[in-house]
């Protein structure tokens, strides 16, 4: 689980400094049983799956962002948008 979160803090962090303009806020916290990642963004632009690189192991981000957590949430403001992306917080194995 945690690998999964750090995973997907590390895809969206990345995708908001090379598409969007930079990461403009930042949070993680648990709710409800969940890991919820917020990331938001200068771009009103929506994230989208882009073809494999020929170049090597490149733009499979956002694939994997929803492989990790399906359930997504974009929601679009003034200075851009926030993508929350909610996680199983399994509790710890004895």
């Amino acid at each position: 689980m945690v690998t999964d979160v750090l995973t997907v803090v590390s895809e969206l962090v990345a995708n908001a400094i090379r598409h969007a303009g930079g990461v403009t806020g930042f949070d993680v916290h648990r709710r409800a049983g969940l890991v919820v990642i917020e990331v938001s963004d200068h771009s009103l632009r929506l994230p989208h799956p882009r073809p494999p690189s020929p170049d090597g192991p490149r733009h499979f981000g956002w694939r994997l962002v929803k492989t990790l957590a399906p359930t997504v949430f974009i929601c679009f403001h003034r200075r851009g948008k926030t993508i929350t992306a909610p996680l199983p917080a399994y509790a710890s194995r004895p």
